[in-house]
C-alpha cells in the first residue's frame, strides 16, 4: 500500500469519524431538522396553528377593508368555510383509505400468518447464534442495544488482536475501531433510555452510521490484508457480520415506528375532524354581521371570532402535515440499507 493510499485511507476515517450522528451526516440547518424529525408533533401543530391565529388577527387589524364591511358586499366566510368542510369529509375519508392500507398488511389467512411468524423467528434465531445469546429481546429498543452492544465488543477486540508492521495501518486501525466504539456507546446508552412508541428508538438508532462503518471495515480490510494478521483479519470479519445485523433490524423497527404513526395520525384526524366540521358548519349557519358585535384589544370582535374558527377549521390539516413531514423525512434519510452514499456530505472516497 503506499503512501498516498495511506493519507487517503486516514482523511477517509477521520471523514467518517466526524458522521457518525444523524445531524453530523445531514448537511443545513440543524433547527430546520430538529423540527422536522426530533421534536414532538403535538408542539409543532400548536405552533403552527398559533401563528396561523396570530397572522390572521394581525392581518384583520391591518386590513384597510374591515372583514364587517366586506361581509356586507360579499360572503367569505360561507366561501371559506364550504371549502373546509368539504376538505375535512375528503381527509376523513383518506384516513379511513390509511388505516385500510396499514392494516392489510396484519390480516390473512392462517397459512401466511404461520409464514410470518416462521419468518420472524429464522432471523431470531440467527441473530441469537450471531450474537452467541439464548433468547434475543423482546422490547425494540433492547434488540437494537443488543446489536450495537455486540458490535461495540467485537470494535473493543479488533483494537486488542490487530497487528501489523506498518505503522499507518495500525493508525487506521486504531481510528476506526475507536470512531466504532465511541459511536456504539453513545447509541447504546441513548437505547437504554429509549421507549417504543415515541420517535427516541428510530432517533437513536438513525445516530448509529452503521453504513459507514460497514464500508470503512471493507476498505480497511481489503486494503490491508497483505499487512495485517490472520487473526486481526478475523476481527474485522467478525465486527462486519454484527454491522450487518443492524441494517435489517433498523428497517423492521422503522417499519413498525410508521405503522404505528400512521395509526396515531389517523386517531388524531378522526377526533379532531369533528370539532373542525362543528365549528365550520356552524360559522355557515350562524355567524353574520348581526349575530358579533363589539372589539376586542381593539380588533373588531368578527376578526377574533372568524380567525378562531379559521384555525380550529386547520388543526386536522397542520396534523396530517407534522405527522407525515417527519415520516416523509426520515423516509429520506434511510432510502439505502447497507454501504451506499446518497449524500454528498457523506462520501468518504472523496
Amino acid at each position: 500500500m503506499d503512501g498516498d493510499g495511506g493519507t487517503e485511507s486516514r482523511e477517509a476515517t477521520e471523514d467518517e469519524q466526524t458522521s457518525d450522528t444523524m445531524r453530523g451526516r445531514v448537511p443545513g440547518n440543524r433547527v430546520k431538522l430538529w423540527v422536522l424529525m426530533e421534536a414532538r408533533r403535538w408542539h409543532v401543530a400548536a405552533t403552527l396553528l398559533g401563528f396561523v391565529f396570530v397572522s390572521l388577527v394581525g392581518i384583520g387589524a391591518l386590513d384597510p377593508s374591515p372583514l364587517r364591511e366586506t361581509m356586507g358586499s360579499k360572503d367569505p366566510i360561507e366561501t371559506t368555510f364550504q371549502a373546509f368542510i368539504t376538505a375535512i369529509i375528503t381527509g376523513v375519508t383518506l384516513v379511513v383509505t390509511i388505516n385500510q392500507l396499514v392494516l392489510s398488511q396484519e390480516l390473512g389467512p392462517l397459512g401466511d400468518q404461520h409464514e410470518r411468524m416462521e419468518g420472524a423467528l429464522d432471523v431470531r434465531r440467527h441473530i441469537e447464534s450471531e450474537l452467541d445469546i439464548d433468547v434475543a429481546p423482546a422490547n425494540p429498543s433492547a434488540f437494537l442495544g443488543a446489536i450495537v452492544g455486540t458490535v461495540r465488543d467485537r470494535s473493543e477486540t479488533l483494537l486488542s488482536v490487530a497487528e501489523s508492521p506498518d505503522e499507518s495501518v495500525m493508525d487506521q486501525i486504531e481510528t476506526f475501531a475507536d470512531s466504532v466504539t465511541d459511536n456504539a456507546n453513545e447509541v447504546h446508552d441513548s437505547l437504554e433510555e429509549a421507549e417504543f412508541g415515541t420517535f427516541d428508538v428510530l432517533s437513536a438508532s438513525l445516530n448509529f452510521n452503521y453504513s459507514g462503518k460497514i464500508y470503512e471495515a471493507r476498505r480497511l480490510r481489503a486494503q490491508c490484508r497483505d499487512v495485517i494478521s490472520e487473526e486481526t483479519e478475523d476481527a474485522f470479519e467478525d465486527l462486519l457480520d454484527a454491522l450487518e445485523l443492524f441494517g435489517p433490524a433498523r428497517e423492521h423497527v422503522k417499519t413498525l415506528y410508521f405503522q404505528w404513526e400512521l395509526i396515531n395520525l389517523s386517531r388524531v384526524l378522526l377526533y379532531s375532524a369533528l370539532p373542525a366540521l362543528v365549528v365550520s358548519i356552524s360559522m355557515i349557519t350562524y355567524v353574520d354581521t348581526g349575530a358579533v358585535w363589539g372589539s376586542f384589544l381593539g380588533i373588531d370582535t368578527m376578526v377574533w371570532v372568524m380567525s378562531g374558527a379559521v384555525t380550529v377549521a386547520l388543526v386536522p390539516f397542520v396534523f396530517l402535515l407534522v405527522y407525515i413531514l417527519r415520516i416523509a423525512t426520515v423516509a429520506k434519510r434511510t432510502l439505502a440499507i447497507g454501504p451506499f452514499v446518497l449524500r454528498g456530505a457523506e462520501d468518504s472516497e472523496n
